[in-house]
């Protein structure tokens, strides 16, 4: 009989809850990766964003010639369309980073899971997660992603790169791709790189640059040019190779590109043009106002800006105003090294620690090693040694001297070697040059150095106009009723003010003419014959043209006024006096001509005349006539006499230097009060241009610093080259005036106010003494020709204070 069968060991209850543990654990992973799942790609971007999706692009601004003069922008970059960019370009950065690019679906499986094998272990040892990422990765992780280091990332990376290829062309991938990347150098793109590296467009890279610029996205610190040159020619020779193996360029195309030299440029710029600085900063202070631009546009919108900016004229006025600055700071003596050393070990770096006008290239740091016998001997930081010219020996040592161990600026001297020595100066000013029809700004300089102070001069330097200011009383009283015929009393004069204090305005030459033609008292610039002018048209009219010419908003209506003692910049008087050029109309000044955004539509235009027939095709019949645009704010002929009058300040008045451009030119000399400013306002038929110099802290400039002496010769040099190749063309004169010799010269009048033969050139004589209530300010009606001339004037405001007196004005 067999044995029975032996019952089966009851199971463990441990056997269960084990079993239930591991179910809970795998319910529980799968929850977790649920939720992890959840988490990861609940903020997930969409790859279709990226069809419409343009980079943060640079504004670029132009001169009118097509000079490139400015960006804007916080990611320097320069788009460039995928049919723009070079084959050769294009291959090296797949060479580097993705050649197999144009046949995977966006990740290339076998790199990315081994990247991911060795992430995990990467991960668990605190290390930095590798890449393997295709080009279509980084695009999704550089535009739609973070940079985190984590494996969630690269599973989104990896998913949206599958997207992108699905919804983009590999084309437009590669295009977002080479315009978003960061290649150091302030660059962003390959467009930007090239001209910051470079100083090309893309479209003139060499092989050997292209395959540099294709060695940076792994690290552009790590590749430096110059900080790590070596590693540089290294990397971007295995570019090279890379592209050779690929059979992308031949062994030997290779080989010499190899064999070049990494050179770049020193620092990257946004133009080579330079000159510019004010100009383009007024340019971006006005973009963002415009309503069509703002802060987001202007520096991310990647629009086009042509600007009114001539770079020759700009050249020639930044040129110009340095020379005349220095000039003038030369003429006041040597204010001493800008430092000291006691050892000549370690000077160099000592030296470089002032600031250096970047407007000087030509000058060099540089330390006196010897000062025996009359000469002085100077090192310059790149070791160049020589003497200092005798003339400067003489200026400095005239002035706060100089010994060894100074530290000075010098430039080589182009008369006989060795150095010059060179200050910065401590004066600065500003020039406007102005079309007066159009009100275009073809140049504009706002200070001796935008490097040491970027304060635009120019347009937010308040200052005095002093006598440059008199033209708008002359005009003034030319539509009140006053002719080129009209007399007016040159003589000492007192006017009672408020608080019983009296004000005697004087001429800056302390003598009296008598009576005076308007001509000859705004030639001459007569102060006296000016207050009385002012009484008799008064201030309220005075004020009003002036405020309708844009020289202030606001003025008071006070006599001090009509000296220039108002504040005004240079930009506005240079609109003004444009008025009187361009037949009384005024102008609006303009730096901004169009801006149109990347696909060239027109966002903005200065010009907003209508013209019907300016786009239809040349018939033979007469050319369209665009109307031109400006308020008349002036009778076409008082325009013309003042036009005409301020020739004869050049002709026979303060600013004679000017005739030696042999021109015909028109302008006005002015200087404040204690030779705080000097001025000068003049033009041309096609170009008007103003000019100041001062100290920003407005203490005065020196005895006998006049508009003449200080601001006249700039305008001489600007305008000299300015004019140089241009045909000696009279001003316009109105086609309705009459015309009487007056005292020799030939006067423009309104039709019916001409004089008549036996009166022309008559005019009251005689010079009151003393004190004169303003009841008797005329005289004995010693002027003539306007109405009302000898009639009383009611009190004006009360004269300024003493620090303020006006009784030198000029």
């Amino acid at each position: 009989m067999n044995p029975p069968i032996a019952p089966g060991r009851p199971p463990s209850r441990w056997f269960g809850i084990v079993g239930v543990v591991a179910l809970s654990f795998v319910a529980a992973a799968a929850v977790a990766v649920g939720v992890y799942a959840a988490w990861l790609f609940h903020d997930m971007p969409d790859a279709g964003d990226l069809v419409d999706y343009h980079p943060a692009t640079a504004t670029r601004a132009y001169a009118w010639d097509g000079t490139l003069i400015g960006e804007f922008s916080r990611e320097r970059r320069i788009f460039v369309p995928y049919d723009a960019i070079p084959a050769q370009t294009a291959q090296a950065f797949l060479a580097a980073e993705d050649h197999g690019f144009f046949q995977h679906g966006g990740v290339d499986v076998g790199g990315f899971g081994r990247a991911m094998v060795k992430n995990v272990i990467n991960l668990a040892q605190g290390r930095r997660l590798e890449g393997g990422s295709t080009i279509t990765q980084q695009v999704a992780k550089n535009i739609l992603l973070t940079s985190d280091q984590t494996i969630g990332r690269k599973l989104k990376e990896a998913i949206l790169a599958s997207q992108l290829e699905q919804t983009l062309s590999k084309e437009r991938i590669l295009e977002l791709y080479m315009n978003e990347i960061w290649l150091g150098y302030r660059s962003y793109g390959v467009g930007a790189a090239a001209y910051n590296y470079f100083g090309k467009s893309l479209s003139e890279l060499t092989l050997a640059e292209s395959a540099y610029l294709a060695a940076l996205p792994k690290g552009p610190d790590n590749y430096h040019p110059m900080r790590r040159k070596a590693q540089a020619i290294a990397r971007r020779n295995w570019v090279i190779d890379q592209m050779a193996d690929l059979g992308w360029v031949t062994r030997a195309e290779a080989k010499a590109a190899m064999a070049e030299d990494l050179v770049v440029q020193p620092a990257p710029t946004r133009s080579q043009y330079r000159d510019a600085d004010y100009f383009v900063e007024e340019v971006r202070r006005i973009a963002l106002d415009m309503k069509e631009l703002g802060d987001e546009r202007l520096n991310a919108g990647g629009y086009y800006m042509r600007t009114t900016l001539d770079p020759q004229l700009q050249s020639a006025a930044k040129l110009a105003l340095m020379k005349g600055l220095e000039s003038y700071d030369r003429r006041h003596g040597w204010r001493g090294a800008f430092g000291h050393v006691t050892t000549l070990q370690g000077w160099e770096d000592i030296a470089r620690k002032t600031v250096k006008p970047r407007e000087r290239q030509e000058w060099k740091r540089a330390v006196v090693t010897s000062v025996a016998g009359g000469a002085v001997e100077v090192r310059t930081v790149d070791g160049s040694t020589g003497n200092l010219a005798g003339q400067d020996v003489s200026w400095a040592r005239a002035g706060k001297g100089i010994g060894t161990g100074d530290l000075v600026f010098v430039e080589p001297n182009k008369d006989g070697g060795g150095f010059r020595l060179k200050q910065v100066p401590a004066v600065n000013g500003a020039l406007v040059a102005m079309e007066p029809y159009s009100g275009r700004v073809v140049a504009m300089v706002g200070g001796y150095s935008f490097s040491l102070s970027s304060f635009n001069r120019a347009t937010q330097a308040l200052r005095q106009p002093g006598s440059s200011f008199k033209p708008i009383v002359y005009a003034a009283a030319l539509e009140s009723g006053y002719t080129p015929a009209s007399t007016v009393l040159d003589a000492p004069i007192t006017l009672r003010g408020y608080g019983g204090k009296d004000w005697s305005p004087e001429n800056y030459s302390r003598d009296y003419y008598g009576a005076l033609t308007l001509r000859k008292g705004l030639e001459l610039s007569r102060n006296t014959m000016t207050v009385r002018l002012a009484q008799s048209v008064g201030m309220t009219k005075i004020a009003g043209l002036a405020e309708r010419l844009g020289v202030t908003k606001k003025m008071d209506k006070v006599l001090a006024m009509a000296l220039g003692s108002g504040e005004t910049t240079t930009y506005r008087m240079a609109a003004a006096y444009s008025t009187f050029v361009n037949g009384g109309k005024l102008v609006q000044p303009r730096l901004i001509e169009v801006v149109e955004d990347r696909n060239g539509k027109v966002i903005w235009r200065a010009d907003r005349r209508q013209c019907d027939r300016c786009t239809a095709g040349f018939s033979g019949d007469e050319s369209p006539r665009i109307p031109r645009t400006g308020d008349q704010v002036m009778d076409p002929i008082t325009a013309y006499q003042i036009t005409s009058m301020l020739e004869g300040v050049i002709l026979r008045g303060t600013a004679t230097q000017a005739s030696s451009i042999g021109k015909p030119l028109g302008g006005k000399t002015g200087t404040t009060n204690d030779y705080r400013s000097a001025w000068f306002m003049g033009f041309s038929p096609h170009l008007v241009v103003g000019v100041y110099i001062g100290f920003d802290d407005n203490r005065s400039l020196g005895n006998n610093e006049t508009g003449s002496v200080a601001a006249v010769p700039i305008f001489v040099d600007f305008m000299g080259e300015a004019l140089k190749d241009k045909p000696a063309e009279p001003f316009k004169a109105p086609a309705n005036a009459k015309y009487a010799m007056i005292r020799g010269i030939r006067e423009a009048f309104r039709p019916g106010t001409e004089p008549q033969a036996s009166t022309v050139g008559l005019g009251a004589a005689g010079v009151p003494a003393g004190p004169q209530p303003y009841s008797q300010v005329f005289g004995d009606g010693n002027v003539t020709g306007a109405p009302n001339a000898a009639a009383a004037v009611a009190p004006q405001a009360p004269p300024p204070k003493k620090k303020d007196d006006l009784s030198d004005l000029f």
